[in-house]
């Protein structure tokens, strides 16, 4: 068990919780993060671990702060979320499996209804129009998230979910926490706003919420620019190429 220190005990009513850490292309993280923060959600918890990076931040004041996760909650549309926000993963197998028993336990604790985690599908090419592929812990759940634009591919990941997102979809299965993993495809080769606010979009109708996504729209835009740079320089390089054979 990681070391959880907690700062307040919220009153919750059937909590969903909500995983976004780091990942390919940060496309959980953003999605994540921007949800908490539109919904002015409030940290109640912090988890420490050996298993996180040496080192410590400093805040605008040059105050330490140890490498941690950190848990948040909100209300939205009369429904309790919790958050689970943070910049780091385990560095090892025996950390990531530390993290995921430590999450799922405190969301057993908390008396939590389902869980969702969120993370990128890295396919390493660059992707106009993202899917959100998913992944549950029982076939039951498919149809309540497929009917809102989740695809479930068989093989899709073909090497499966790894890190935070895969493990705690799978620690929840053995914990007997109903559990969906919603996975934004990305090319993986750079931070994705795109594909977190397709994914972000995704979740909030299966939750029936709604938030402001101005900002993050207008980061998927940018990308959108960025990728047709890429697309211009990479189309120019290949034609140059043809140019001098023979």
């Amino acid at each position: 068990m990681e070391n959880v220190v907690r700062l307040e005990t919220p009153k919750l009513k059937d909590p969903i919780l909500i995983e976004g850490l780091p990942g390919v292309g940060n496309v959980g993280k953003i999605a994540a993060d921007h949800l908490a923060e539109k919904l002015n959600a409030k940290k109640f918890a912090e988890i420490y671990s050996k298993h996180f990076p040496p080192q410590v931040s400093l805040d605008a004041d040059c105050v330490a702060q140890l490498a941690c996760n950190e848990l948040y909650y909100a209300k939205a549309n009369g429904r309790d979320l919790i958050f689970l926000l943070g910049d780091y993963q385990g560095l090892t197998p025996e950390g990531q499996y530390a993290l995921a028993e430590t999450v799922v336990d405190i969301a057993v604790s908390l008396k939590v209804s389902k869980i969702f985690t969120l993370g990128g599908y890295g396919i390493g090419t660059v992707v106009d129009k993202p899917r959100v592929l998913g992944a549950v812990t029982a076939a039951s759940l498919k149809e309540g998230v497929a009917k809102h634009g989740v695809s479930f591919v068989a093989g899709e990941p073909a090497a499966g979910i790894a890190g935070a997102s895969g493990l705690i979809l799978g620690m929840s299965r053995v914990k007997g926490i109903d559990a969906v993993c919603l996975m934004g495809e990305t090319s993986g080769y750079f931070i994705d706003h795109k594909s977190s606010s397709v994914l972000l979009k995704t979740l909030m109708k299966i939750l029936d919420i709604d938030i402001d996504m101005k900002e993050l729209d207008e980061r998927s835009q940018q990308m959108d620019e960025f990728t047709s740079k890429i697309k211009e320089i990479a189309e120019d390089q290949s034609r140059n190429q043809l140019g001098y054979i023979g």
